[in-house]
């Protein structure tokens, strides 16, 4: 199966490189999205499944989550992909209501390339000051302590982080700057960020894993399939709780045991669940709440609108089996609510 993602993963990040985005329309058995690449191994199995349900063709491009913003506001695809809620500022760049609904939940996790590929347990602070670049060798005693079984090899560290504007890049700040006041201070949360100089950026968490595969030393963070596709060994994390976790789909679910919102913005980093991995975050799909803009036609929109219903339905049953965490039933309901609102000419496009 991660062989089969991982050649249409391969795909569509080569049409992504040379896809120019216009503003002209697809045809109407077609819908196009852009954006994040944290979900795209599950939106290339969904997009599939659905053309053989539907025959709606959906060209998905895994372009960062700023890119997916960035595409949406400028109108060229009829809908967004993002890890990162939307800022005010973002929002009203926008010029007109913009929606988000929760797609799957997903774990970043730190993914890393050492003689023998041990598994690693990391306390924040240690995952902290390698991200700052304080730690520079895999035997400092910082790492050592809390992993007194595995013989740590004195070899460089090499950090890969996205050069891309991306939603990972979000989730993993945001995570830093809950539980390291140094992080929040030098560099806070954000798609993008200033890293210290000699770090390696790549495009996409294909990018990043790909990367880090090939290059001894080398740490980064990528969505948990992208470590698990390439047979690549990643670091169980020490909750708020004390407890070191595995990223699994079952630790992500349990990491949303919060309240959710009525527009989905919540936060899953850092969890106060016990059995909770800290480095989760729902995926978002982003379009206009309006439909009727740029010459769309009605029937155009209720495609998208029926896309959306089945994925927040469904289309959840194909998201455990490639390792992401599905919607929990409060929020699947809040986005079906969310998709309902939906207009055309003012008018709802889902009855």
């Amino acid at each position: 199966m991660f062989k089969w993602v991982k050649s249409l993963v391969f795909l569509m990040c080569v049409l992504a490189m040379g896809l120019c985005f216009s503003n002209v329309h697809a045809a109407e058995g077609e819908l196009i999205g852009a954006g994040a690449t944290f979900p795209q191994p599950l939106y290339s199995k969904m997009f599939d499944v659905y053309f053989q349900q539907h025959k709606i063709k959906i060209n998905y491009q895994g372009i960062g989550s700023g890119g997916g913003i960035n595409q949406l506001v400028k109108k060229t695809v009829d809908f967004g992909g993002t890890d990162a809620f939307m800022t005010e500022k973002e929002l009203q760049e926008a010029g007109a209501p913009v929606l988000h609904i929760p797609t799957c939940l997903g774990a970043v996790v730190v993914t890393y390339n050492l003689p023998g590929n041990p598994k690693l347990k990391l306390t924040p602070e240690v995952v902290a000051d390698i991200f700052l670049g304080k730690i520079k060798k895999w035997n400092d005693p910082k790492i050592q302590e809390i992993n007194k079984e595995v013989k740590l090899p004195d070899l460089a560290i090499t950090v890969v982080r996205r050069a891309d504007g991306s939603g990972t890049t979000h989730i993993f700040s945001e995570y830093l700057t809950k539980v390291s006041s140094e992080w929040k201070e030098k560099m806070g949360v954000g798609k993008s960020l200033n890293w210290p100089e000699g770090f390696i950026g790549q495009k996409g968490n294909p990018g990043v894993a790909g990367y880090i595969k090939q290059t001894p030393g080398a740490v980064g963070y990528v969505e948990l399939l992208y470590a698990l596709q390439n047979q690549m060994p990643f670091a169980s994390i020490k909750n708020r709780s004390g407890v070191f976790i595995e990223p699994t789909p079952k630790t992500v679910s349990n990491a949303a045991k919060v309240k959710i919102p009525d527009d989905t913005n919540v936060s899953l980093t850092d969890t106060s669940a016990k059995d909770g991995y800290p480095i989760s975050g729902f995926t978002w799909l982003i379009f206009y709440k309006e439909q009727n803009y740029g010459g769309r036609s009605k029937k155009r929109a209720e495609s998208l609108a029926k896309l959306l219903m089945w994925m927040v339905t469904d289309g959840q049953k194909y998201v455990e089996p490639l390792q992401y965490s599905p919607l929990p039933k409060e929020a699947s309901t809040i986005a079906q609510k969310i998709i309902k609102s939906m207009t055309y000419d003012g008018k709802p496009i889902l009855k």
